[in-house]
């Protein structure tokens, strides 16, 4: 046996790897932006953009906006300290990025710490001076600086940050590749030279090490003036990509790219009346399609929906053992709920131009057809002159209510969002009902519901009121959105209504209005009918 051999009665376990962590925990140490754009907010926007964790302590609480920095408050060096030791203690962090320090106090501390709990990967954004131009760093701290970037493994200075560390180096070097290899050798440190300030149709940035090499990034230019914090968040982004890959040219190319769609997307921020910040999640965006705001709303019934579909009505009338007379009760009130919906659709066609008005119209025609036709002749005689349910009279209330909004406001948005749910639910039900056997007590009912035909008026009926919620302002839409939910739950409502039916109801009398009393409903329009 040799020194340091351990013998086992089994088998040789197998040796322990230690766990690579998919998310990379990335800390930014920064001073903050209560605009968001820039700091610790952009920090930790570009960590979470890149698959990463972000942590953030705060070396400084800047009162700035897209226009300037205002005024600049450092908190007590030993509270940063605790900031920084109550991460350290507890996270193993992979890579570390450092932002705004402001006085040579915080650097040593931080520096102090970094050396206490060296991060496997450091990037330095000096954040010396702001796009703006602002001096964001005291002469003394710029001095302390030097020790920070021997422990660093990549320096992301601007241009004019590059001229002040060049300078630190003893070089008077003006050329940006010049300057940046000075600093490379004499801080023995990466340093990534940026060219978004620079002229001409592309935009490129120089990785340059200590030993001359020199790789170039080309990006196309971004034509916006929206750059404010641009160089926060490329550098936390490749401290994210760096900790990710383990290579730095990867790091710095893949954060190159994502800051260009970044810049591609900041314009339609429209945040601020300065230079405004990038669009930190436009590629995520890119990636994952924004949902449909109806399909949306039908996610949100989700519950009310899986209600619908377990009723004893639908049950029923799926496996044929429904009462052939409950159902003629429920024929009644939907004839009583058709003809007023035949003119809510009227309505929307009257507000809508186009195909859509032509399609409204087409389907308050078959709303009549429906009601004249299949109805009337399923509908026994002595449920021909059925008073309207209180639930019927509750939904039909409902969409009156959308249909005074129409004509008070002569947009119809909320009235189309409150007759959709008619289309949609009836032909998600009739989907799921399937097809009737032969022989099937309501087999032509079951046909009607699953009818291929419905199912293409709905999905243009929602592509109508999705393009009418697109173009509404958040206020208009959520109106829509409440009237979308609130018919949602009336069709469970009456679906559920045949179980309420009563002998005297079944017999013409009984619950609901007086028979021939007028039916709450619009006084133009027309759509669709169920089937």
């Amino acid at each position: 046996m040799t020194a340091g051999t351990v013998t086992t009665a089994g088998p040789s376990p197998m040796p322990r790897v230690p766990r690579v962590p998919r998310v990379p925990r990335v800390l930014s140490i920064a001073g903050t932006d209560p605009t968001g754009g820039a700091g610790i907010q952009a920090d930790l926007k570009s960590i979470a953009a890149h698959d990463g964790y972000g942590m953030a302590v705060v070396t400084a609480l800047v009162a700035q906006n897209t226009r300037g920095v205002r005024s600049v408050h450092v908190p007590d060096s030993a509270f940063l300290g605790e900031q920084l030791d109550a991460v350290w203690d507890d996270v193993t962090v992979d890579a570390v990025k450092t932002g705004m320090l402001g006085t040579a106090e915080v650097v040593r501390v931080v520096v102090d710490g970094l050396r206490r709990h060296r991060p496997r990967w450091l990037v330095v954004d000096p954040v010396m001076v702001a796009t703006s131009g602002d001096r964001l760093l005291d002469r003394d701290a710029e001095a302390a600086m030097v020790d920070l970037f021997a422990l660093a493994d990549l320096v992301t200075p601007n241009r004019d940050e590059l001229r002040v560390l060049a300078d630190l180096a003893g070089s008077d070097a003006t050329e940006p590749l010049d300057a940046a290899l000075a600093v490379a050798r004499h801080f023995d440190v990466r340093v990534l030279a940026k060219g978004g300030h620079d002229g001409g149709p592309t935009s490129d940035d120089a990785l340059v090490t200590p030993d001359g090499s020199v790789r170039v990034f080309t990006g196309p230019r971004v034509a916006t003036e929206n750059t404010h914090g641009t160089g926060c968040s490329l550098s936390s982004a490749i401290a994210t990509t760096v900790a990710r890959h383990g290579d730095w040219e990867l790091a710095v190319g893949t954060a190159k790219t994502w800051l260009t769609a970044a810049l591609l997307g900041a314009d339609a921020l429209a945040v601020g009346q300065g230079h405004g910040p990038v669009d930190h999640n436009a590629v995520v965006r890119a990636a994952l399609p924004t949902p449909r705001v109806t399909d949306v709303w039908w996610t949100d019934a989700t519950a009310v929906l899986d209600d619908t579909l377990a009723c004893t009505f639908l049950r029923g009338l799926a496996d044929g053992t429904l009462d052939a007379e409950v159902f003629a009760g429920y024929l009644a009130q939907d004839v009583h709920y058709l003809r007023a919906y035949e003119q809510h659709l009227r309505a929307v066609a009257a507000g809508s131009t186009g195909d859509a008005a032509a399609f409204w119209t087409s389907a308050s025609e078959g709303c009549a057809d429906e009601a004249r036709d299949l109805h009337h002749r399923r509908l026994a005689g002595s449920h021909a002159d059925d008073p309207v349910h209180p639930v019927c009279a509750g939904y039909l209330a409902h969409l009156s209510s959308a249909a005074d909004e129409a004509a008070r406001t002569g947009d119809v948005s909320v009235l189309a969002a409150a007759v959709l749910p008619c289309f949609r639910v009836y032909a998600w039900v009739g989907e799921r009902l399937g097809t009737a056997p032969v022989g099937h007590p309501f087999a032509d009912w079951i046909t009607a519901y699953g009818d291929p035909g419905f199912a293409t008026s709905s999905a243009r009926a929602t592509d109508l009121v999705e393009e009418l919620a697109a173009r509404a302002d958040p206020e208009l839409r959520g109106r829509m959105a409440r009237a979308f939910r609130e018919s949602v739950a009336q069709e469970l409502a009456f679906f559920r209504m045949p179980e309420q039916f009563t002998g005297p109801l079944l017999d013409g009398g009984g619950a609901g209005l007086p028979a021939g009393a007028p039916v709450p409903g619009p006084t133009a329009g027309g759509g669709s009918g169920r089937v």
